[in-house]
């Protein structure tokens, strides 16, 4: 790391999974931080930060002017965040991860604001043939979620001969125990069926491969692309990946540890789904250019997890706060009665 930058950053989608940890992190170095959050989970994610923030309840889609000024940095998180957000509502998705994100940059430039740190994924990669794929691989997006964030990506960099220094990470699959928690990425949901259905389904016998990384490593990749000189990342794309994972390799990981716990797990064949997932990636670019590597282990996110949630708590583990899709559709399902009894309520 080149070290602290001095000033405000500006987190967008500073109270969800990936932006309550990375939020955290930069108070801890001495940031000042404002949080753009439209607080759809609520504001619990940052019950123990918030009287250290500022909060602009906001959406993305129509940032306030107000929200950059006096901004030095930001980190842009904010969207829809994986296949079936995307596929559900692919209007929202794209005004959110595509159309936003491009107005954030032309709006970075007009307060004279340059670096930008991008939270992109590397489901770009998925659809090409196998092989460890790097950042200059012919990226052919072929779902919602990654098509969006492709053009997020090409928007940014575009800005760069008007003023703005884009840095773009592309990160795996996230895993691990955040304030904002969610039980629909593969490593949680491994655990989450562990403890309530003491089963874990290998659709197409689990060979696909993925790359993954920890909600915190994910988090100091973004602080170190953020503090890291000019010359080291504008316009630079970066995979931020532990390691690549078969999905039968996790299984065998996730049930393991809850067999430490005292949770009996078992392994079942299931049928492949219609649209399999199944690429690599290589992370040899963040090592050798920023000198940062992702260092935390599935098993150790696992077994962090299995000490900060309540593994008899069923309920819990089942909310539909912890699913984005789910949550999301509970959003559309009420929103309509609250514009209808807003008066009341």
């Amino acid at each position: 790391m080149d070290g602290p930058r001095e000033g405000t950053v500006l987190v967008t989608g500073g109270a969800g999974y990936i932006g309550a940890i990375l939020t955290e992190r930069l108070l801890d170095r001495g940031y000042n931080v404002r949080v753009l959050d439209r607080l759809y989970w609520g504001e619990g994610p940052l019950e123990r930060i918030r009287d250290r923030i500022e909060l602009v309840v906001a959406d993305v889609r129509d940032i306030p002017r107000e929200a950059l000024e006096g901004v030095d940095g930001v980190i842009h998180l904010a969207g829809l965040s994986n296949d079936p957000t995307a596929e559900y509502d692919p209007e929202a998705n794209w005004q959110m991860n595509a159309v936003a994100t491009e107005a954030l940059g032309r709006a970075c430039v007009e307060h004279g604001i340059e670096r930008v740190v991008f939270s992109s994924s590397c489901s770009l990669y998925d659809g090409l043939p196998p092989g460890m794929h790097d950042e200059t691989a012919p990226v052919q997006p072929r779902g919602a979620y990654s098509t969006s964030k492709h053009y997020g990506e090409k928007a940014l960099l575009e800005l760069q001969d008007q003023g703005l220094c884009p840095v773009i990470l592309r990160n795996g699959t996230v895993y691990g125990y955040s304030p904002r928690m969610r039980f629909d990425l593969v490593v949680n949901t491994f655990v989450k069926d562990s403890l309530v259905q003491g089963r874990l389904l290998l659709h197409g016998g689990g060979w696909m491969w993925r790359p993954l990384v920890d909600v915190r490593d994910v988090s100091d990749a973004m602080v170190a692309a953020y503090e890291a000189p000019d010359h080291l990342v504008k316009g630079e794309i970066f995979n931020v990946l532990h390691s690549n994972y078969q999905i039968r390799e996790l299984a065998m990981l996730v049930a393991g540890s809850a067999q430490l716990v005292g949770v009996t797990v078992s392994l079942e064949e299931a049928p492949a789904p219609k649209l399999t997932r199944d690429y690599e990636c290589s992370n040899a670019k963040l090592s050798a250019r920023l000198g940062f590597i992702p260092r935390r282990s599935v098993v150790e996110a696992v077994s962090d997890l299995l000490s900060e949630i309540d593994i008899k708590d069923r309920a819990q583990l089942t909310d539909p706060r912890y699913y984005n899709i789910r949550w999301l559709q509970l959003l559309h399902e009420v929103q309509p009665r609250i514009e209808e009894f807003g008066s009341v309520l």
